[in-house]
């Protein structure tokens, strides 16, 4: 079974699907994540903020850092080979890494946000 890493930028939670303004995208891949995790396949995210010691374990993720910047986040790793980089991964290809349909990897969520809303 392939084994799917994502290595994020610095985000304020998780997901980053909080405050404001949410990026449809973080809502998709957070799906697509939840949807891949129940079939059983192995998939993580690490976002900078909340897994900086991923971030500081992986040589490979390190080096591309160090050559292109933080533009190149997110990264995308399969059984440790970069396959994506600076943009999360499609469904159309989630789904040719791990054999599950694009239909079962974009099924829709029931997601609980919470919101920090700051009064000011």
């Amino acid at each position: 079974m392939k084994s799917i890493q994502i290595f994020e930028p610095a985000m304020c939670c998780p997901t980053g699907i909080c405050g404001p303004g949410i990026d449809p995208e973080l809502i998709r891949i957070t799906g697509a994540v939840h949807n891949l995790r129940k079939k059983g396949i192995a998939i993580s995210r690490f976002n900078l903020t909340g897994h900086p010691g991923a971030f500081a374990k992986n040589q490979v993720v390190q080096n591309l850092i160090k050559s292109d910047g933080m533009e190149v986040l997110p990264v995308t790793l399969v059984d440790g080979t970069v396959v994506k980089k600076g943009h999360y991964p499609s469904n159309q290809e989630l789904a040719e890494w791990t054999h599950i349909s694009e239909d079962e990897i974009g099924k829709k969520q029931h997601f609980q946000i919470k919101l920090n809303v700051v009064n000011k």
